[in-house]
């Protein structure tokens, strides 16, 4: 059964070509021409993933992409804008999205994002009456949360694959091709700094002191480990 997805820019053009081309890939497409036509159809119609627009007449995608999460948790959202900086992308990720692409792009290159990002939300996935401890570190997957001293964490879906991804390797070094491929479904060297944009924002998050972090730790031109709480007393 092909995946329902839902596109909204407010670019006429480019809302007809990306649907073309998504539906000759075997996709359900649905549109909507502004922020607030499709925040209505993202919260009153059911999709499998969400191509959201940033710069948009009405409602920008970063409210949208927030007012979705509020109501839908797990559904893949993936950001299109035309600005690419590290500040966007903070925002987006923030907002709840899931991916970021920046305009430009290679259809194929959405294409990719698209699959990993369907994947990673098939019920293969942890169930949400899965809990995972590891020294002071608590993972709550259906909340989408993490407790650390007792303190509960909001996290995006994407701080949560991470973490969850370096507790399966605890104390251990974990590539950025490792995170990658198992956060993301895919690995793409031009994508390194995607990864560490996330981790930064996971960081502000849950360390005490973002810059010398206590349990996410950067393994130099490898990527990172985690380090329970508990063993850093």
């Amino acid at each position: 059964m092909a995946n329902n997805i839902l596109l909204v820019d407010d670019d006429k053009e480019i809302r007809e070509w990306l649907e073309l081309d998504l539906k000759f890939s075997g996709y359900n497409v649905t549109t909507a021409k502004d922020g607030a036509e499709g925040l209505q159809k993202a919260i009153n119609e059911n999709y499998n993933l969400i191509i959201l627009d940033v710069m948009m007449p009405k409602i920008d995608g970063f409210t949208v992409c927030q007012n979705i999460r509020k109501v839908k948790k797990e559904i893949p959202i993936i950001l299109l804008t035309a600005k690419g900086t590290i500040d966007d992308k903070v925002t987006g990720f923030d907002a709840g999205a899931n991916d970021y692409l920046v305009k430009p792009f290679d259809i194929q290159e959405l294409l990719v994002r698209m699959r990993a990002l369907l994947r990673r939300n098939e019920p293969t996935q942890l169930t949400s009456t899965e809990t995972l401890e590891i020294g002071e570190i608590k993972l709550y997957p259906d909340s989408l949360e993490v407790s650390i001293s007792s303190k509960l964490i909001k996290l995006t879906p994407t701080e949560f694959e991470i973490l969850y991804c370096l507790m399966q390797h605890v104390n251990q070094a974990v590539g950025y091709s490792t995170l990658l491929d198992e956060v993301w479904g895919y690995d793409a060297d031009e994508d390194v700094r995607m990864v560490r944009v996330h981790v930064g924002c996971l960081r502000q998050k849950i360390e005490p002191n973002p810059k010398s972090p206590s349990f996410v730790k950067t393994v130099t031109n490898v990527g990172y480990k985690l380090t329970p709480f508990l063993e850093e007393q």
